[in-house]
């Protein structure tokens, strides 16, 4: 596979690691990282600023094997989400979004995505309006939802993206598979429900599919599962997988970031 991914990227910085410690990551970035761990190809298109964590970012998924050529440096801050940890939990706190308040894709970013298999952005990448002119272009479109598939930036973007995914902390309810169904009446080709230590759930328009987990013997940290469940799902599509089989490449590959601390 190769991904375009597309729009936000974060720096993590923990306040109580090492007198404050910055990791990079953000949705996008995670899945084109896990993508190439996967022996795929992926591009990361978004913007950065002009400051240290900027140089931060750009070093590290450069170093990660995905390609920056599309990556933006902006005059201005990097997004950056302050975090804590707090008896082995993670304690989110301020966020800043920086350059991304008002990020757009050019046409000649557009045209380089073209060149990928599927394109995928979430909540916080700024181009959920951006999906039409992407889909109108004949690509395969993806969109994470994170635990929000009300918030305006995911209903704007549903009609046009083919696979949709969002979190769920309920589990296998008949209130989740409506609101799965209703999502899919709004064009996805498939709703993907990511259930946590529940597995997944996929509907397809007819039929829901089941998945479970793939057992993990040394859980590190979840930082980047639903992210990584994504890119292996995503795999699997442009393999050519059926669902059950694309639902078990993204689980495995869940469980593959679950054995690290951080994102990657």
């Amino acid at each position: 596979m190769k991904l375009a991914a597309v729009g936000s990227n974060c720096i993590d910085f923990y306040k109580n690691i090492e007198n404050g410690k910055a990791y990079p990551g953000g949705g996008p970035v995670n899945m084109a990282v896990y993508t190439v761990r996967n022996g795929g190809e992926a591009s990361y298109i978004g913007p950065v600023g002009s400051d240290e964590y900027g140089k931060i970012m750009l070093e590290a998924i450069k170093a990660k094997g995905v390609d920056i050529s599309h990556m933006h440096v902006k005059p201005g801050k990097t997004a950056l989400s302050e975090v804590e940890l707090i008896d082995g939990e993670r304690v989110f706190g301020d966020y800043d979004e920086g350059v991304l308040s008002d990020y757009v894709l050019s046409e000649e970013d557009m045209d380089f995505i073209k060149e990928h298999d599927m394109v995928v952005c979430d909540l916080w990448g700024k181009v959920e309006g951006q999906f039409s002119d992407l889909k109108q272009r004949g690509i395969s479109t993806a969109f994470d939802c994170a635990t929000r598939p009300e918030d305006k930036e995911a209903q704007t973007a549903m009609p046009y993206t083919d696979y949709l995914f969002f979190s769920s902390d309920d589990g296998d309810t008949l209130e989740l598979r409506k609101q799965m169904k209703k999502y899919h009446d709004q064009g996805p080709k498939l709703v993907v429900a990511m259930l946590g230590t529940q597995g997944s759930l996929c509907f397809d328009g007819q039929k829901y599919h089941r998945f479970g987990v793939v057992e993990c013997d040394n859980v590190v940290d979840s930082m980047g599962a639903g992210d990584s469940y994504i890119a292996g799902f995503l795999s699997g599509i442009v393999d050519g997988l059926n669902i059950e089989e694309c639902m078990h490449k993204g689980a495995a590959t869940a469980t593959e970031t679950l054995k690290y601390f951080g994102a990657w």
